[in-house]
């Protein structure tokens, strides 16, 4: 990754290498469910020892960025699926990773939900020129990607490259 050997990577300094340089979208969202969406955030830059200030405004950009303004003070708990998804999203931006890594991120929303999270999320890491990697069976959600592998028990089966115009 970036010239960098990560698969030799053990240890704090693998653990460190997570915490810094990769952000993840769980397909549970994971958001902790007495925070605010905003708090979810700053949670991020108290683990990585971040200057808060500087990370309270990056958290409230993120959150306009997803068009979550108007929720950062809500609980978790008060997000609807696509709310909480969107949240998972900025949270796993917030230490401005070089990947981003998102399972099923649209497994527990319907499908027009689904489209636009998944449409946020390929606009913040295209935005931010990061590199994404997704697992989903959605076949509709996989068509919006740049590339594609398909695997089937665990062998690549095919890959395509998207035609863009």
């Amino acid at each position: 990754m970036n010239g960098r050997d990560i698969a030799r990577l053990r240890g704090k300094e693998l653990a460190e290498y997570r915490r810094q340089k990769v952000g993840f979208v769980f397909q549970a969202n994971n958001l902790l469910p007495y925070l605010t969406a905003r708090e979810n955030l700053l949670v991020m830059a108290r683990i990585n020892g971040s200057d808060l200030k500087a990370a309270r405004a990056r958290a409230d950009q993120l959150l306009e960025e997803l068009g979550l303004a108007a929720r950062r003070d809500a609980l978790a708990t008060e997000l609807s699926g696509g709310e909480r998804q969107r949240v998972a999203i900025a949270r796993a931006l917030m230490n401005d990773p070089e990947l981003v890594l998102v399972d099923e991120p649209t497994a527990s929303l319907d499908s027009a939900r689904g489209k636009q999270v998944v449409e946020s999320l390929i606009a913040e890491v295209k935005g931010r020129d990061k590199l994404g990697l997704m697992v989903t069976h959605d076949m509709a959600m996989a068509e919006m990607a740049d590339r594609v592998l398909e695997m089937h028990d665990g062998q690549l089966v095919a890959h395509t490259v998207a035609a863009r115009g």
